[in-house]
């Protein structure tokens, strides 16, 4: 059960982590096809589109394989300020 919930997270972090340079490459893609409207155009930003989603792919292959996905989000979404501790000891929140 536990193993499936697991699998469950990784892979939508997986989709996160591939969601982020499909999303540069179809806004750079989208730039350059309502640029030059044309099939050159269209055939270039679908080309860079494509290349964000291997990009995207590849990365998070990788990631899940060396830290897994959602260690990997964790630490990126991190707010380091929260970890520090205490100057003067005092463990109420202020």
């Amino acid at each position: 059960m536990f193993k499936i919930l697991e699998f469950i997270t990784e892979t939508i972090g997986w989709l996160k982590i591939v969601a982020s340079p499909l999303l540069i490459g179809l806004g750079i893609g989208a730039l350059i096809y309502f640029s030059h409207p044309t099939n050159l155009g269209m055939i270039a930003g679908l080309s860079i589109a494509a290349l964000g989603l291997v990009i995207g792919i590849i990365w998070a292959s990788r990631v899940w394989k060396k830290y897994g996905t959602m260690r990997f989000l964790s630490r990126i979404i991190a707010t380091p300020e929260l970890d520090e501790k205490k100057e003067f000891g005092d463990d109420r929140y202020i």
